[in-house]
C-alpha cells in the first residue's frame, strides 16, 4: 500500500494575515488555540480532502509544503537518503504528531508525518 498525502501547510511571514485570508477566501474556520498560534484549518468539507495548517515560517521562507504519511519516519528518511535525498529536519514531536522534513534530489522540501 502506498503512502497518502495527509496534510499541507502554508508557511507565512505574517501567519495571522494569511489565516484571515484563507479563512475568508474559502470559508475555512482556523483554530489557533495553541502556544505557537499555528492555525489548523477546518475546511468544512465533511471528511473530504486532507488537513491544512497555516503558520509562521520557521526559516522565514514562504510557500506551501505537503506531508506524506508514514509509520516509520527514520526508515523512510534512510530510504530517501539512499536515493539521493537529504534529511532537513529529523523526527520531532509536534503536538499529537511526529514530523520530519527531507529535501528531494532537486532541493524541494517535503514533510513526513506519523500520527495525523
Amino acid at each position: 500500500m502506498g503512502n497518502a498525502i495527509n496534510h499541507f501547510e502554508v508557511n507565512a511571514k505574517d501567519a495571522k494575515k494569511q489565516q484571515e485570508f484563507y479563512g475568508k477566501a474559502f470559508g475555512w474556520k482556523i483554530d489557533t488555540n495553541n502556544p505557537g498560534g499555528y492555525g489548523m484549518a477546518d475546511t468544512g468539507a465533511n471528511g473530504h480532502g486532507i488537513s491544512a495548517g497555516i503558520g509562521t515560517s520557521p526559516d522565514g521562507k514562504t510557500g506551501t509544503r505537503v506531508y506524506i504519511d508514514t509509520e516509520d519516519l527514520e526508515g523512510t528518511l534512510k530510504k530517501i537518503e539512499s536515493l539521493g535525498g537529504k534529511t532537513v529536519l529529523p523526527p520531532m514531536q509536534q503536538g499529537p504528531v511526529t514530523v520530519a522534513l527531507f529535501a528531494d534530489p532537486e532541493g524541494n522540501v517535503v514533510g513526513l508525518a506519523k500520527g495525523m
